[in-house]
């Protein structure tokens, strides 16, 4: 049986969560592997809209067991929130059905203090973007050594040891921002008082998925934002905090790369991207305002409008080969309905040279200036479509000519945010 991994192959945004739902219904266990609550998925399932943040999209089906990963940074609060509001719509979640690593570093609120006072003092144009939810100080504690897992919370002398590691490189940083000390004895009631709701769902997950994979379980690995945004691969320092690309997923869970039998990227028929950072195909015109708007462009979890440009072939063709992606998932197709004339980057002309990659280098990515090429467009719509017949023959051509620029097949073609529109080409769960 083969186990999936699904990653956004720009900078997030790219429906990850409709695909992810869709694969769902073929997958045994949905498990998310990186990221944080800064990340938004949103589900519609029969008219029903779900807005996931920390859990994983599977939570939404019945009779998938939802995995929170070791590579994932927690926050248990608003978990616990999103627990009680997903409840709210019908959906049942025990311990049974979700299972979060006992390795799981948490966030917690001195994360999104810290978050935030940066970003405050952060002089204009360095600033990150970031969503300051504490995901990048958390995960900061985490390679420090000092962070609070999952598991501590089951053991009182534990939990304080662990507080007080944090605290100790915490408060002189406060200090040097104008923040007043952590309230240290707040801080452990607050982590006493969710530790009897959040160590149920606690569990050596690694053991559990090498031993569903020995059975024969199919495993869905779901990632967050975009490989774009990875700490390593990704538009630095406009970046998260995480390994977003695919290797991620064996050591966000314990799985071992091994497992991984085919990697899915998902990739939107045009480009976009939230907060700051270069983004060499962006529409600052007409076209660019018109995918805003067709394509309902703002965040789920910020509500900030997202930039949008033309597809980036030169990008999305690097995020293929980091993340060894086997097929794409092409998503939001539909939006570029009704443009007389469609433009696709293809490589950078950079002082002169022409590259058929993004370096590096922040001064020379300034400095770099899409190529395009230009593609007929089409009138008739493609929302809804079920079948390549349904699709007008300008639609298939744009397709096909994006699989010989990135070097990839599509294996799924989106055409709404409904599950059952959708093209499927290749099964990334077939036998």
């Amino acid at each position: 049986m083969a186990n999936v991994v699904v990653v956004g192959a720009q900078w997030g945004d790219e429906g990850k969560g409709k695909i992810v739902d869709w694969l769902s219904e073929r997958a045994d266990v949905v498990c998310r592997f990186q990221g944080g609550h800064n990340a938004g998925h949103t589900l519609v399932i029969d008219g029903k809209v779900y807005k996931l943040h920390a859990l994983p999209s599977g939570v939404v089906r019945g009779g998938k067991l939802s995995v929170i990963g070791n590579g994932v940074v927690l926050d248990p609060w608003h978990l616990l929130k999103e627990i009680e509001s997903v409840r709210a719509q019908g959906v049942e979640i025990t311990p049974e059905t979700l299972m979060i690593a006992e390795n799981t570093p948490l966030i917690l609120p001195i994360h999104g203090e810290l978050d935030r006072a940066r970003e405050e003092a952060a002089s204009k144009g360095t600033k990150i973007g970031t969503t300051g939810r504490g995901i990048g100080p958390a995960y900061e504690d985490k390679v420090g050594r000092r962070a609070v897992r999952v598991a501590d919370l089951a053991d009182a002398a534990t939990l304080e040891a662990r507080v007080d590691r944090a605290l100790q490189h915490h408060d002189p940083l406060r200090r040097g921002l104008g923040i007043e000390p952590v309230d240290r004895e707040a801080l452990l009631e607050a982590l006493r008082g969710i530790a009897e709701q959040i160590l149920p769902y606690a569990a050596p997950v690694w053991k559990m998925l090498n031993e569903k994979r020995k059975a024969g379980s199919r495993i869905l690995f779901e990632g967050a934002q975009g490989a774009l945004l990875d700490i390593d691969f990704g538009t630095y320092p406009f970046v998260t905090s995480s390994n977003v690309i695919a290797g991620q997923a064996a050591t966000g869970t314990g799985i071992g790369p091994g497992a991984i039998d085919y990697v899915l990227g998902i990739v939107k028929a045009y480009t976009t991207r939230v907060g700051e950072g270069p983004f060499p195909s962006e529409l600052d015109d007409a076209d660019g305002q018109r995918l805003g708007e067709r394509g309902h462009e703002f965040g789920t979890t910020t509500g900030r409008k997202r930039r949008c440009g033309w597809f980036d072939a030169a990008l999305v063709r690097q995020t293929c080969a980091t993340s060894g992606v086997n097929g794409i998932s092409l998503t939001k197709l539909d939006v570029l309905d009704g443009f007389e004339t469609l433009k696709i980057c293809v490589g950078y002309d950079l002082d002169g040279k022409r590259l058929d990659y993004l370096p590096f280098a922040s001064e020379e990515q300034a400095r770099c200036v899409p190529v395009y090429e230009e593609m007929e467009g089409w009138s008739e719509s493609t929302e809804g479509a079920r079948s390549w017949a349904d699709l007008p023959g300008a639609a298939v051509k744009y397709v096909r000519r994006v699989e010989e620029l990135i070097g990839c097949p599509v294996a799924l073609l989106s055409t709404s945010p409904e599950r059952d529109d959708t093209i499927l080409v290749t099964d990334p769960f077939a036998d």
